[in-house]
């Protein structure tokens, strides 16, 4: 909504500055979203009288004028024919820069000196008269600046208006609520009627054949009339506030639409056939051409406006192209109406065509606006287009609204919720100046009727709203909330994921942000089993696209799209990761599961690009020893890596699943070919997969401290021969049931094969370490211990010693 000050004051003569009106209103909460000034373009244009006039020399079609603006005479050289001596002409003199992009500057025109240009109004940006120079009143001050003496300089405000407050949507709206505010008199738009016409009840008849959705509707006739261009005064209001100006009649309705916030629509009388207006809903299938020529199928239950034979408008929304005004046009009927809110809203939609009218409709207007808002449309038609009004008007109103019911408002209430200390009287002086009419039933009470421009003030709080708001929200005192305070215990599973985002961050990961969606062809290429639930995913009803068409059951199809992306991108050394849900449907339930899992890929080179820097490719034991550091610092115990061939994503010799005690937590490894081929990855990638409900239960968060030994440690050195097929956790899961204080650590440090050890073995060489906390342990000791070792492991695992 944009608002003219040079129009506002006509409606509030005291002089407001201009930053301090945008202040209130935005601390009102009416946003003042831009201020626009206007006038500049016309800067170094001023009022000018011509002199003399001589021909030019050199050119048949020129003149030479001389002109004074009252302080010099300026030499002009001009082509217009309809100057003459004793005109008072807008001047242009050297400097100005016109609407047009023109810049005036001394200089010769067919070797005649011109200082500056007599404009027209197409020069000056203020009409389409082509015909020759804009020639001002004879007592038009010389020297004047031009954009002062039209009032061609404004102020305009670009509101933001909130859907509650259509009474705002227009000029005398916004009057009203800065009078409330500033608390000054408001000086409503007046209207002298003088109806010298006909009756129009000889000429028009009204009939409202759908009340439900018009509820009332008014007319008036003019006849006599003569289109023409508006007032320039008026034009410039409209230009303003964002409307084309068209010719007298036509501005004239959207004059009064912005003044007062009522629609209008004029028709042209002749069109109008047996002199009848019917109000009635569209027939189905109906089609009807608007004011833009573009025919248009009409929605079930449109509001139509008809002559007696035909639609001649859409309700609230458009005239049509069968009854609008025309250059010719002498008699006009002007309509004022007010249609249902959701009836104009249904209907604007349905069509996909939004108008000023419509806005307004669909916000609702004020129904005892109607006729005010007709009489003085009528008033300016005749005034500027020289006609005369019919005697009387039609007003139609036979479903009348219910009148504002009184809200009963508590002054001790109004102060708890507001922190104020107001009295009653400043309470009633509150709501007056919102033209609200009040009784005080006792010392606490009031009861107030809201006007019927303000239909959103319903209840209590709406009232006790609007005391805050003209009292002003800055007025109120700052209080502080009386509470215990206390720190928040963080959610445990919050605190996890935070931990688990800093150790993949700290070993050099990115974190990812991906869809919880994606397309069932990258679910296929992961090669699930038709009996895992992981295959079957759970469809979207609406995807916004086909490659999002499904809920995903495991986070690596999305990681691997990454690393596609980030190859094409030359990327040489990628490291994701990503914590998230994945959606596994359930038998027999129509909500799916939705853990929490944490993906993490490998891919590339270990360390980028660098001349300092190794060229080693990530491999598997990069993914592996990423997942056992995670694991590590958040203190999950008994974890084992077993090679089992769960996962038909990964590469069957090249796998791990990941266990703590008996449950499995997770998968590493290389991505298996196929999957790699479906994604269009053409180098090796490694990841890793683990459940977050199941670290929840598992980590840790307490930290625990063992004091070192002082005493020194005994190393002793075990090479056992195994088959190829026996894993190395195997003897440490050995180790962990020999029960033996003073055995310490136990690490691997050799595997090898071939050379004296047979096929189908391996030979694998373990480090173990003895120490006690309270003293020195003998060889004898040690030998003792070492020797049941070596036989538990024999025993437990079918190894034997490599002599």
């Amino acid at each position: 909504m944009y608002l003219s000050i040079n129009w506002l004051q006509d409606f509030i003569p005291q002089e407001i500055p201009v930053q301090d009106l945008a202040d209130r209103l935005t601390m009102s909460g009416i946003e003042v979203e831009e201020i626009i000034r206007t006038g500049s373009e016309w800067d170094n244009v001023v009022v000018g009288e011509i002199l003399e006039i001589t021909r030019h020399p050199n050119a048949e079609k020129l003149q030479l004028a001389k002109v004074t603006t009252g302080e010099k005479i300026l030499p002009i050289v001009c082509g217009a024919p309809n100057i003459a001596v004793g005109q008072h002409i807008a001047l242009a003199v050297e400097g100005a820069q016109l609407p047009g992009g023109m810049t005036i500057k001394k200089s010769k025109i067919r070797g005649e000196i011109s200082e500056g240009m007599i404009c027209s109004e197409p020069e000056l940006g203020l009409g389409e008269d082509h015909s020759g120079i804009m020639v001002l009143p004879p007592d038009a001050p010389l020297g004047m600046p031009l954009a002062r003496y039209l009032k061609l300089s404004d102020t305009i405000f670009n509101l933001g208006i909130t859907p509650n407050r259509a009474d705002c949507l227009s000029v005398v709206g916004l009057a009203r609520e800065i009078a409330a505010l500033f608390g000054i008199p408001l000086q409503l738009p007046q209207y002298r009627l003088e109806e010298t016409g006909d009756a129009i009840d000889t000429r028009v008849a009204v009939e409202i054949a759908d009340a439900d959705l018009c509820p009332r509707y008014t007319a008036r006739l003019v006849t006599g009339l003569t289109v023409k261009p508006s007032p320039l005064w008026m034009q410039r209001r409209l230009v303003n506030c964002g409307i084309r100006a068209i010719n007298n009649l036509v501005d004239i309705t959207n004059y009064i639409l912005l003044e007062w916030g009522q629609p209008l629509h004029a028709f042209d009388y002749s069109f109008i056939q047996d002199g009848k207006i019917i109000v009635r809903r569209a027939a189905r299938g109906e089609k009807f051409t608007t004011l833009d020529a573009i025919a248009r199928e009409l929605p079930d239950n449109a509001l139509m406006i008809c002559d007696g034979r035909r639609p001649v408008a859409i309700a609230g929304i458009m005239g049509g192209e069968n009854s609008g005004i025309l250059p010719a046009t002498d008699t006009v009927l002007i309509e004022s109406a007010y249609f249902t809110p959701h009836s104009i809203a249904r209907t604007s939609r349905a069509l996909n065509l939004k108008t000023e009218a419509s806005l307004r409709f669909e916000k609702g207007i004020d129904i005892n606006g109607v006729l005010p808002s007709l009489h003085r449309a009528a008033q300016l038609m005749a005034e500027f287009g020289c006609g005369k009004i019919a005697r009387g008007c039609i007003d139609a109103y036979p479903a009348k609204l219910a009148p504002p019911r009184p809200v009963r408002l508590s002054v001790k209430k109004t102060n708890a919720v507001t922190g104020l200390s107001l009295s009653q009287q400043d309470v009633t002086s509150v709501l007056e100046r919102l033209h609200m009419a009040t009784q005080a039933p006792d010392a606490d009470t009031l009861l107030a009727t809201a006007p019927s421009f303000r239909y959103d003030l319903n209840e209590p709080i709406d009232l006790i709203e609007e005391i805050a708001r003209l009292t002003g929200y800055d007025h109120i005192p700052v209080t502080y909330p009386r509470a215990a305070l206390s720190g928040n215990t963080k959610n445990r599973n919050l605190k996890l994921a935070g931990i688990i985002r800093d150790m993949m961050i700290a070993r050099g990961f990115f974190e990812v942000i991906n869809y919880s969606f994606c397309g069932p062809e990258h679910i296929a290429g992961m090669r699930f089993a038709g009996e895992d639930a992981r295959s079957t995913p759970l469809p979207i009803l609406n995807p916004l696209a086909s490659s999002q068409s499904v809920m995903r059951t495991s986070i690596v199809p999305s990681l691997l799209l990454n690393l596609q992306e980030n190859l094409n991108n030359k990327s040489s050394a990628i490291k994701l990761f990503e914590l998230s849900r994945v959606f596994i449907q359930q038998s027999g339930s129509p909500q799916p599961q939705e853990p929490r899992r944490l993906a993490g890929l490998m891919a590339g080179m270990q360390q980028g690009e660098g001349w300092n820097l190794q060229n080693a490719m990530v491999d598997f034991y990069d993914i592996k020893a990423a997942v056992e550091s995670l694991l590590q610092m958040l203190r999950i115990r008994d974890t084992r890596f077993l090679q089992d061939g769960r996962e038909p994503f990964l590469h069957p010799h090249k796998m791990l699943s990941i266990y703590a005690g008996d449950h499995c937590i997770g998968c590493l490894g290389e991505v298996h070919p196929d999957v790699l081929e479906h994604f269009d990855v053409k180098v090796p990638a490694y990841v890793f997969e683990l459940d977050v409900d199941q670290l929840a239960k598992l980590w840790s968060d307490a930290v625990s401290f063992a004091p070192f030994s002082r005493q020194p440690a005994i190393l002793r050195d075990i090479a056992l021969i195994v088959d190829d097929t026996v894993p190395a956790e195997k003897f440490f899961s050995a180790v962990a049931g020999f029960k033996n204080k003073l055995l310490t650590d136990m690490k691997i440090f050799d595997s090898f094969r071939g050379g004296t050890i047979q096929p189908g073995k391996k030979s694998l060489a373990f480090r173990v370490k003895f120490q006690s906390n309270d003293r020195t342990l003998t060889d004898a000791e040690v030998n003792k211990i070492h020797d049941r070792l070596v036989a538990h492991l024999v025993q437990a695992t079918g190894a034997e010693l490599r002599q």
